[in-house]
């Protein structure tokens, strides 16, 4: 038994990084073509939302939601609680409250200690815990690759619902967590990350969005009106583009104003990228007017993150931030959209600082 290898080594891709492409789930999809949708299902694939929702009743929807992925980090316990933060994520996005979870697990059963598949599991139970829900259950495969998500099942009123489809020209962009994650974790993979960089991604990758939903929902019933997405495997400008394009608005950002986990930026320049954040640059190219960045720039926006934070369209800026303040959320500025270019496009001004 090698339990002396390194989880991220069994890793093709690490975290989010790991998922298909925008340019390739958007090929199958469409190859798959359309199903009848029933009327109470008030979220489908059609926007490319966190989470699919389906009305119980008048008062309330359910919101379900898978997530799953290969090791992100070395330590068992530490890769549980990403997996399972990164999944809660999209009930949060959607304006839920989590209800309960179930786990999936795939593992080398000859090559890697069941003990680390307990220390897994245990992480992702204690989020769980955190967020006031049990793990109701799961099911588990031997794999040559070892894999970890949870399926996450949430409650909200219908008309609550937060979606990726309703940004209005003259919103401002708030992001509420700082991109770099995908270079960080690749810089783990490569044993190059220092520890104290470690340190910092996980911590923010093991935050919960509840706090940053719940001044969206503060914002929303004071009627600021509100959009949202997490930030995760297609990048910032990734689900940026599915927003403005789902809601037929533009945008501008402002890279010099992007938040970034400390050393992030000198990893991109310095050449790591991971091979799921090559195929956002690539998926966004078209879309997107580059403006004076270079590549490393380009990749830094374009990074594929695990567990990051809501990205949000509002038209109260103000009151969304002083309601992320009070519950200590970053909130960002990062850009603002309007209706003067084409549904879907992004411009980008200024500069990413070293």
């Amino acid at each position: 038994m090698q339990t002396e290898r390194r989880l991220t080594s069994f890793s093709h891709g690490a975290g989010c990084a790991c998922k298909l492409g925008p340019a390739q789930l958007q090929e199958v999809l469409g190859d798959l073509g359309p199903a009848s949708v029933p009327a109470d299902l008030l979220v489908g694939t059609e926007t490319g939302d966190d989470a699919a929702v389906y009305r119980l009743n008048d008062q309330q929807a359910i919101v379900a939601t898978l997530d799953f992925f290969t090791p992100i980090v070395d330590d068992p316990y530490d890769w549980g609680r990403i997996a399972a933060t990164n999944a809660l994520s999209d009930v949060y996005a959607m304006g839920a409250t989590p209800l309960f979870a179930l786990n999936i697990a795939a593992w080398p059963v000859d090559d890697l200690p069941l003990t680390m598949l307990t220390d897994v599991l245990r992480g992702g139970r204690d989020v769980a815990a955190a967020a006031g829900i049990p793990v109701a259950g799961g099911h588990s495969i031997t794999d040559l690759e070892p894999k970890y998500g949870m399926v996450a099942i949430g409650l909200v009123h219908p008309a609550q619902l937060t979606r990726n489809s309703s940004v209005l020209a003259g919103s401002a962009l708030v992001l509420t967590k700082p991109l770099g994650v995908g270079m960080i974790s690749t810089a783990i993979k490569q044993g190059t990350a220092s520890p104290e960089m470690v340190r910092e991604a996980i911590e923010v990758m093991t935050t919960l969005n509840r706090d940053a939903a719940l001044a969206v929902a503060e914002v929303d019933a004071a009627e600021g009106r509100t959009a949202a997405t997490d930030v995760t495997g297609f990048g910032l400008l990734g689900h940026l583009h599915k927003m403005l394009i789902s809601s037929g608005v533009s945008a501008t950002v402002d890279a010099g104003a992007v938040p970034f986990i400390r050393g992030s930026v000198a990893l991109a320049r310095a050449g790591v990228a991971a091979g799921g954040t090559k195929r956002n640059r690539a998926f966004v190219d078209p879309h997107v007017g580059w403006g004076n960045l270079d590549e490393p720039e380009r990749l830094l926006l374009a990074d594929a993150q695990t567990s990051g934070g809501l990205l949000i369209a509002t038209t109260d800026p103000d009151g969304l931030r002083q309601a992320l303040e009070r519950r200590g959320v970053l909130g960002t500025v990062i850009g603002s959209t309007s209706n003067r270019e084409v549904a879907g496009r992004i411009t980008i001004e200024g500069r990413i600082e070293p």
